[in-house]
């Protein structure tokens, strides 16, 4: 009978208790920096408590779980990881923000093969950024170093959100009619979707790496692709106070094509004017070098359109007066019309 080896410890198992210790340490002022009077325990809980706000008559939860899919790859190759939570906290926040809600908190999952206390703590320095920004707390998450699941220089990582709406504010889409304006509010370039397919052709057909200046943008390669996904809560919390909101749509995978019918009532169709907004240059660069078909760039990339505003025709006025009047780019893209629940287009793609 084989004797059993002595003196093994968890650290020779792939496992350092020791660096997740630290990586928490590193990361501790970022997260406190979001809490605020709701949140009731301090870091380290074996669950995180939150009080929910007062002035709602029947406050509704709303939540969401994504990540942040193969843009980590980019982070990997950069070796920076300081934006890509901020990526995965706007994410959520405008998938919630879709039926009016706002955020209230945020809980993150990171799991690795070999935890390195300095990206971990980037990391979520990045998350406490995105939820500062957004008004939500960080308030719960996960480290988990799993040797032979991961590689031992990557990372997955995922989070959760929840906000909270009155419910008689539900944003549902329900009251989108014909003659209905869409309003398109500038991406900041791919946000965190159609990372396969830009992979493939800047490293692939452009033979290209993240240290080289991408063509026609002025940018490097890891630069223009690890721009970070921007969060609309703010500025459309401003549009729904001067104006009626009938409906809105986050444009990440599946782009305009796929997103806008998910508001949509049964009956209505939209029309899209390609023309309407300039679609940046990193759009550019992905579709003449990949040799991209234009709807398939507009299934996969949003194109320049982070997020869309559905509104009657006068409340449409009021958000792009005060989109102008605050210096905010806001463009009238397309219109409500009768149609089978889907969208179709008119014009050429912008590009300038």
């Amino acid at each position: 009978m084989t004797e059993p080896t002595k003196g093994l410890s968890y650290r020779d198992a792939g496992v350092d208790i020791d660096a997740a210790d630290e990586a928490l340490r590193r990361a501790k002022e970022h997260i406190k920096r979001t809490f605020n009077d709701n949140v009731l325990r301090d870091i380290g809980s074996f669950g995180a408590m939150y009080e929910l706000p007062t002035g709602y008559e029947q406050p509704v939860l709303v939540s969401s779980v994504d990540g942040v899919g193969t843009k980590l790859k980019i982070a990997f190759l950069t070796d920076k990881h300081d934006t890509i939570g901020q990526d995965l906290v706007s994410h959520c926040v405008n998938d919630i923000l879709v039926q009016g809600a706002r955020p209230l908190f945020f809980l993150d999952y990171i799991a690795c093969g070999k935890l390195d206390p300095r990206v971990v703590s980037e990391v979520i320095k990045g998350l406490a950024t995105g939820c500062r920004y957004s008004g939500c707390a960080l308030i719960g998450g996960e480290t988990a170093e799993m040797p032979g699941m991961y590689a031992s220089d990557e990372y997955d990582l995922a989070g959760t959100i929840v906000g909270i709406v009155d419910r008689a504010n539900i944003i549902d889409g329900t009251s989108i009619a014909e003659g209905d304006v869409v309003i398109g509010l500038p991406s900041s370039g791919l946000h965190t979707n159609g990372y396969s397919l830009a992979r493939r052709i800047c490293f692939d057909a452009a033979k290209l790496t993240v240290h080289d200046e991408m063509p026609g943008v002025g940018r490097t390669v890891g630069d223009a692709l690890l721009e970070p996904h921007l969060s609309y809560a703010k500025q459309v919390a401003v549009y729904q106070r001067v104006a009626k909101v009938n409906g809105m749509a986050h444009i990440t995978g599946g782009g305009l094509t796929d997103n806008l019918p998910r508001v949509l009532p049964e009956g209505l169709g939209i029309t899209i004017d390609l023309g309407a907004w300039p679609v940046l240059p990193i759009f550019k660069f992905l579709q003449e070098t990949g040799g991209v078909e234009r709807d398939e760039m507009l299934r996969t990339f949003n194109m320049g359109i982070g997020f869309c505003i559905i509104a009657a025709e006068a409340d449409a006025k009021k958000i792009l007066d005060t989109a102008d009047t605050a210096g905010e780019l806001a463009y009238r893209i397309g219109t409500v019309t009768k149609g089978d629940g889907t969208v179709t287009y008119s014009g050429e793609l912008n590009y300038g």
